[in-house]
């Protein structure tokens, strides 16, 4: 399965499910549109898999038997076009994951973009405080790719971090490496309730497709726990389960949970009471959706900001350094000073 982690990689699978959206809305059966987007697909890299998919539906998989086999898509997308194939209901299926993984994409595409600044004024002082200033103290006699290279080396813990931060928090890792990941992520203020606000939405989403669909409650909601992509979530759906399947209503499971805020809580109970649960698990995934984007632009902010400070305290001891070997008790121009 291939792990999206790129807006562009976002963007094509957006663009995908966008097609198949805009051919099975338009009457066009699966198979055809399958076979249509393979000629010009929104990535090449999609041309293999797409080929396989064919010749599993040839074989008369279903669509959900044939992705699950062949272990391309995570579990949301799996989740939601399984429920649009039962419910028959796949084009609106695929223009709700157009539209996630649109949103993905936008996201991404804004915190780098708020944290290429601090990035280049790093990179910037690095350039100032390790190689021109050194440069020029040594009379212009060092060696530049001596002067880079020691830049580089005093950079490489910086760049050793970002990319352990990357490894780390990529969905190839298995399920207990994501959930320690998890745990540790979610002491960190502001990032950890996004996550968590985010897995919601995911679930709710999930949850409200499936059920719609005619998916029985017990089994909605151990696949949209999957979904959700938190293994906290899905553990506590499964150890819930025998209660649940016992008489027990998942309202009353999903208040007793810690996990689950006590807003999410109330309008799921109110939509199972009600006989309006979809409506009331589209709501929640609006919801969590966007309080957890609003909380993870807050983390993004605060980052930058923190990166912001410490540059400049480091600008700023540099230049107190700079400045002290000028003019210092034990400077050149001190000593010269002294033999007067």
């Amino acid at each position: 399965m291939p792990f999206i982690v790129t807006p562009r990689q976002l963007t094509q699978r957006a663009e995908l499910f966008h097609q198949l959206a805009q051919l099975t809305s338009a009457g066009i059966p699966i198979l055809r549109a399958l076979e249509q987007i393979k000629r010009n697909p929104p990535a090449r890299s999609y041309r293999e898999p797409l080929q396989r998919l064919l010749d599993e539906l040839a074989q008369g998989a279903t669509v959900t038997e044939s992705l699950h086999r062949l272990d391309w898509l995570p579990e949301f997308d799996l989740a939601l076009i399984g429920a649009g194939e039962k419910s028959g209901r796949l084009d609106a299926c695929f223009r709700m994951l157009a539209d996630y993984y649109n949103d993905r994409a936008r996201l991404i595409q804004q915190v780098i973009a708020q944290l290429l600044y601090p990035a280049a004024l790093v990179h910037f002082a690095a350039f100032i405080f390790l190689i021109v200033l050194p440069f020029a103290h040594s009379q212009f006699n060092a060696s530049l790719p001596l002067l880079f290279a020691r830049a580089l080396l005093i950079l490489s813990p910086l760049y050793g971090a970002v990319a352990l931060l990357v490894y780390v928090t990529q969905s190839k890792h298995g399920e207990n490496w994501r959930s320690r990941i998890e745990s540790s992520l979610r002491a960190i203020p502001f990032l950890g309730t996004a996550r968590r606000y985010l897995a919601l939405s995911r679930l709710a989403a999930a949850l409200e497709a499936l059920i719609s669909a005619g998916v029985n409650i017990f089994e909605a909601w151990d696949l949209a726990a999957a979904a959700s992509g938190s293994p906290a979530l899905r553990r506590a759906v499964a150890a819930w389960k025998p209660s649940v399947t016992a008489g027990q209503m998942p309202s009353e499971a999903v208040r007793a949970c810690r996990l689950f805020p006590e807003t999410f809580a109330h309008l799921y109970a109110s939509g199972e009471i009600s006989g309006k649960l979809d409506e009331s698990l589209r709501n929640l995934h609006r919801l969590y959706g966007d309080d957890g984007t609003r909380k993870l632009h807050v983390f993004t902010q605060l980052t930058t900001r923190a990166i912001y400070l410490l540059v400049l305290l480091i600008i700023a001891y540099q230049i107190i350094q700079f400045y002290m070997g000028l003019y210092g008790p034990h400077s050149d121009l001190a000593n010269i000073l002294k033999g007067f």
